[in-house]
């Protein structure tokens, strides 16, 4: 009896046990799905934001057309300004002509490149950005020339036959990442006549490093021509360049930002393996005609973004997310591309798509991982996943996602605040005096006015008060920000359309101000706006803008600091109030 009693006690324990772990294991679980929930949408937040600031992107250029059609009684005395919204291809100078006018010193302790190029070369720029070292302009200027010289050789597509190598490698976006290309020839090794290379475009904007990277692979271009291949992304466009990042590294360098946008006009289009597979930056649609774009003169093309056409609608669709949140929409047909490698946007598919992106941690450290991808004649694709930093990857996933929806509602919020007159309106047509709106309600609201497809019901906790019957006090949207007003006395509908414009601005001016001053007259400044309102349909008074503009114009010479007057505009969050109290 006691033998019996004993096995009986350590069988109870044992189930005890077992019972506590599959407690534990059953929180854990829900636990880690309630975080990959909020990072889910977190990144949906920084994904329909960079989505909408893409269109902004296209509706500018189309304000340009508007603008060369009713700016000519302005620029009749600046010819030149005209050219420069048409980011027309005038024939520049000489390469002599301006290589000669950028001598290297003899101070000079960077890399020193030797035309024509070798293999050492891309060891010796490697080497030399790895220890933050910078690439003389002189040296920078033979690269683009002599780029441009090879590529102006080239097809509309690269055509690529898998039988002569082993495997080839697709990088997608890389977006000024040097941490990301080297961690990606560190795993995979530099390319070579042995380990060819498809880079789909992209390579500039948002990080950093976008002139080291453009460097590493315009090098490697010129000693591989046969074996790395470079295609044309919809960021290797001067007006992209303005808005995201990389016109201010091309001026720290002292650059003529037209030679490099020469480069940009002929670079490849895309890139066709074994005439089945297609790596095309932006995607295809069913109307896409390859015959067309191999016949095409890609050098006046304005951008190599073109918009995919819209499916049947009459066809079953299925919608699928892509890593960069775009949609890939299946049809039953079938292309002569089998497998297109492409990148965001629409993108319709036949029997496979693959989205390839390669810039790790693209929208906040720990976001997200960078991927290529590696073909072989008569095998399946392999993907290879990794992370730049070890910072980020070390911390606690709760903490990881933390850093990531704290950057994502901040964005968010001063998208809200930038609106504020109008989602006010638009909350007041729906309530009934009494403050508050139900959810679905308040969500409406926010969708409509902002025009961000979110989660708003989930959001909300984020976002706004609510009560115990679950109705919003929708003022609360504003309560922890505000925009800081440069005047006082200006009216806040003003500033928040002026502050949710200020990015178009900012690259309207820069076009504009051709000696990158940074001085604007008071008259070319508010002109500009009448065309930019009329154009975008701004409800604003121009006398109101035009009184703020004299009121900015400190000392009174006629010309305002347009960097000083974007930086007037300014949002101040909750916490920052704390902080500086």
């Amino acid at each position: 009896p006691g033998l019996y009693h004993s096995s009986t006690k350590s069988r109870d324990t044992r189930t005890g046990v077992l019972k506590a772990v599959l407690i534990i294991q059953k929180w854990y679980r829900g636990y880690r799905a309630r975080l990959m929930a909020r990072l889910q949408y977190a990144l949906t937040v920084f994904q329909s934001i960079e989505y909408a600031d893409e269109q902004s992107q296209m509706q500018l250029s189309s304000f340009f057309s508007f603008m060369l059609e009713n700016y000519t009684h302005i620029c009749e005395d600046d010819p030149e300004l005209v050219q420069r919204l048409l980011a027309s291809q005038k024939c520049i100078k000489e390469r002599q002509d301006y290589v000669e006018l950028v001598g290297v010193p003899d101070s000079y302790s960077g890399p020193r490149l030797q035309f024509p190029l070798t293999f050492v070369d891309i060891d010796c720029l490697l080497e030399a950005f790895m220890q933050h070292q910078v690439l003389h302009a002189h040296y920078v200027l033979e690269v683009l020339f002599e780029t441009k010289k090879v590529l102006k050789r080239m097809a509309n597509f690269n055509h690529v036959r898998t039988s002569r190598y082993a495997e080839i490698t697709i990088c997608g976006d890389l977006h000024g990442s040097l941490d990301d290309l080297f961690l990606i020839f560190y795993k995979n090794g530099l390319p070579s006549e042995s380990n060819p290379y498809i880079f789909n475009g992209d390579f500039v904007d948002r990080g950093n490093n976008s002139m080291e990277v453009l460097m590493i692979l315009f090098v490697s271009f010129l000693v591989y021509p046969n074996n790395v291949h470079l295609n044309r992304g919809n960021h290797e466009d001067f007006m992209m360049n303005l808005r995201y990042g990389f016109t201010k590294e091309i001026l720290k360098t002292k650059l003529n930002s037209k030679i490099l946008e020469e480069v940009y006009t002929w670079l490849p289009i895309g890139t066709i393996i074994d005439n089945e597979i297609l790596v095309i930056h932006g995607g295809i649609s069913e109307s896409t005609d390859l015959n067309l774009l191999h016949g095409i003169e890609r050098n006046k093309m304005k951008s190599v973004l073109i918009p995919p056409m819209e499916g049947n609608r009459d066809r079953p669709i299925e919608l699928k997310e892509n890593k960069t949140g775009g949609p890939v929409t299946t049809t039953p047909e079938k292309s002569k591309a089998n497998e297109p490698a492409s990148e965001h946007l629409l993108k319709h598919e036949w029997e496979q798509v693959i989205t390839v992106f390669s810039a790790s941690n693209y929208y906040e450290q720990g976001s997200n991982r960078g991927a290529y991808l590696k073909l072989c004649s008569g095998m399946s694709p392999r993907f290879f996943r990794y992370q730049a930093t070890w910072e980020t990857t070390l911390k606690p996933l709760y903490q990881r996602v933390n850093i990531i929806e704290i950057s994502a509602i901040r964005m968010l919020k001063e998208k809200i605040i930038s609106r504020k007159t109008d989602l006010i309106h638009a909350f007041q047509l729906q309530d009934r005096k009494s403050g508050k709106l139900s959810l679905g309600r308040w969500a409406f609201c926010m969708e409509s006015v902002l025009g961000l497809n979110l989660p708003w019901r989930s959001l909300s906790s984020f976002l706004v008060n609510t009560d115990k019957d679950g109705n919003v006090s929708y003022m609360s949207s504003f309560q922890d920000i505000r925009i800081e007003k440069p005047v006082k006395e200006a009216q806040s509908t003003i500033i928040e359309t002026l502050y949710r414009y200020r990015s178009d601005l900012e690259i309207l001016f820069n076009v504009i101000d051709a000696d990158h001053s940074g001085l604007i007259s008071r008259e070319e400044f508010c002109a500009t706006w009448k065309l930019f309102s009329s154009h975008y349909s701004v409800p604003i008074d121009d006398s109101q803008v035009d009184e703020l503009v004299k009121t900015m114009d400190l000392n009174k010479d006629g010309s305002i600091d347009f960097n000083e007057f974007l930086k007037a505009f300014y949002v101040v969050h909750k916490y920052e109030i704390m902080k500086s109290d």
